[in-house]
């Protein structure tokens, strides 16, 4: 089973960055769509960046467009997102997803395999 492990959360201030890492050992990524979706407080999952296995097709959610970049390098095994202009609305634990959709990939449905999450905090 895969299990994708986030990394690169933390504290930053409004205006700031930060930039989050998902790999999984023992398994192959590169033939997966990858996803990353975050959830506040007493909110429901929400989608916000999306990538094809090979990397040449990616979507946001309107929210953090402009802002937040998603890549992947599938020889190293590992999807980024990148996220500048950080907002306080941007605080919340972000997940890492894995899966073989045929679908735009915004859903959470779409998705097979979850990492456990990482925390992303931003100070006004």
């Amino acid at each position: 089973q895969v299990q994708p492990v986030e990394s690169g959360g933390g504290l930053v201030q409004a205006g700031g960055s930060l930039a989050l890492s998902c790999t999984a050992s023992g398994y192959i990524l590169s033939s997966y769509r990858m996803g990353w979706f975050r959830q506040a407080p007493a909110k429901e999952r929400d989608f916000v960046a999306t990538i094809s296995w090979s990397g040449d097709n990616s979507y946001y959610a309107d929210s953090v467009k402009g802002r937040f970049t998603i890549s992947r390098d599938n020889a190293k095994n590992t999807v980024y997102l990148q996220m500048d202009s950080l907002k306080p609305e941007d605080t919340a634990v972000y997940y890492c997803a894995a899966g073989r959709t045929v679908g735009r990939g915004v859903g959470v449905h779409e998705y097979d395999y979850w990492g456990q999450g990482t925390q992303v905090t931003v100070s006004s």
